[in-house]
C-alpha cells in the first residue's frame, strides 16, 4: 500500500477545514497561543517503513500522550502491582473529574485521566526513590521516550512552567488521593514529574516511532532483539488506549474509527494498527471533548481509505 499517498490525500482534503472550528486549550496558557490552523500526520510500520505529510516535524506539547510512555515505564518496573491502585474501566467522566475521585475513594478508574497518571507518576518517583534517589523519575521517562523515538527528547521548560503555575484542578486530584493515603511521596514531587511529563516536546514522525513497539507485540522499534514490554502487556495497553484513551468519546472513536488512540490536549493523537503500524496525528484545535477535531477526522479517513481496524 502506498502509505504516503494516503496521508497526502487526508491533508489535502482536510486543509481547508484548517482554523474553521475547535479551540486550542487556552487554560493552559502555554499553549493558547498555538497557530490551530497546523496539520501533521506520520506513521511507522513494523518493518521500519515511514510516511508523512503536512506539519508532521513540527514539535508540540505531546501532553497526555505521554500517559501512555509512563504507563508502559510503570508496567516495566512493577508489572500486575501497579493495578492495586489504579483501575481499568472507562471513567464516563472528564479527564479531570474531582466528583469521581472523591466518590470512588481516590482510586482513579484508569491511568489515562489526569487522576490515574498521576497516580502512575507516584509510582514512578517511588521507584527512583527506592534506588537511592540516583537520578529522577523525569530523567527516566526522557530515557524511554528518547530510545524509542530514537533521537534525544527534552521537556519544554515554558509548558512544564505554565502547567505548574495553573493546574489547579490537577493540585486538587493529587492532594485528593493523598488524603486517601492513595500517593505515597509529596504531591509537589508527584505534581513537578507530572507536569513535566506533559510537557514532553515532540513531532509527529517521533510519536509514531516511539509508539511503534505497540504494534509490534513490544518489539523495540530500533533495537534488535530487544523488548519494551512484553506480548500481554502490549496487548493491555492498547486494550486501555481502545477503551480509555480519548476521554469520554472513548465509545464514539471505538465506533468511527476502531483503532486504539490515545489523545492529548495539545492536538495530538495516536494510533495503533496491531501487527501493521503505529500513526500520529496533529492539529492543535479541540473539540469539546478534549480531542483534536481533525486529528480524529484525519483518522477515519485514514480508516475508510485503507480499511485497516481492529474489527
Amino acid at each position: 500500500m502506498n502509505y504516503q499517498a494516503v496521508l497526502e490525500d487526508i491533508v489535502t482534503t482536510l486543509r481547508p477545514f484548517l482554523g474553521a472550528d475547535g479551540k486550542v486549550a487556552s487554560y493552559i496558557p502555554a499553549l493558547a497561543c498555538i497557530d490551530p490552523k497546523q496539520l501533521g500526520i506520520a506513521l511507522h510500520t513494523c518493518n521500519g517503513e515511514e510516511a508523512a505529510a503536512g506539519d508532521s516535524a513540527t514539535p508540540f506539547s505531546i501532553q497526555s500522550l505521554s500517559k501512555v510512555f509512563t504507563l508502559t515505564l510503570a508496567m516495566q518496573r512493577l508489572g500486575d502491582a501497579l493495578w492495586e491502585r489504579i483501575g481499568r474501566e472507562p471513567s464516563g467522566s472528564a479527564f479531570n473529574s474531582l466528583v469521581q475521585l472523591e466518590n470512588e475513594q481516590g482510586k482513579p478508574r484508569n491511568p489515562f485521566i489526569n487522576a490515574g497518571a498521576i497516580a502512575v507518576a507516584d509510582r514512578l518517583v517511588s521507584h527512583v526513590q527506592g534506588k537511592g534517589n540516583r537520578g529522577s523519575a523525569k530523567a527516566d521517562i526522557l530515557a524511554l521516550v528518547s530510545s524509542l523515538c530514537g533521537e534525544p527528547i527534552e521537556f519544554d521548560a515554558e509548558v512544564a512552567a505554565s502547567e505548574a503555575a495553573t493546574g489547579y484542578r490537577n493540585i486538587a486530584l493529587a492532594n485528593f488521593m493523598k488524603s486517601f493515603g492513595k500517593l505515597d511521596n509529596d504531591v509537589e514531587a508527584v505534581l513537578d514529574t507530572y507536569f513535566h511529563q506533559c510537557a514532553i516536546r515532540m513531532n509527529c514522525q517521533q510519536l509514531a516511532r516511539a509508539a511503534g513497539f505497540l504494534c509490534c507485540d513490544g518489539a523495540h522499534p530500533f533495537e534488535q532483539d530487544s523488548e519494551v514490554t512484553n506480548e500481554r502487556q502490549t496487548r493491555r495497553i492498547n486494550a486501555l488506549m481502545l477503551t480509555c484513551g480519548t476521554y469520554d468519546a472513548a465509545g464514539d472513536v471505538a465506533f468511527n474509527i476502531g483503532l486504539p488512540c490515545k489523545s492529548g490536549v495539545g492536538g495530538g493523537i495516536v494510533a495503533v494498527v496491531p501487527d501493521r503500524l503505529t500513526l500520529a496525528v496533529w492539529s492543535p484545535a479541540l473539540d469539546a471533548t478534549g480531542n483534536s477535531l481533525l486529528g480524529m477526522k484525519a483518522l477515519e479517513l485514514f480508516v475508510a481509505k485503507t480499511g485497516l481496524s481492529v474489527f
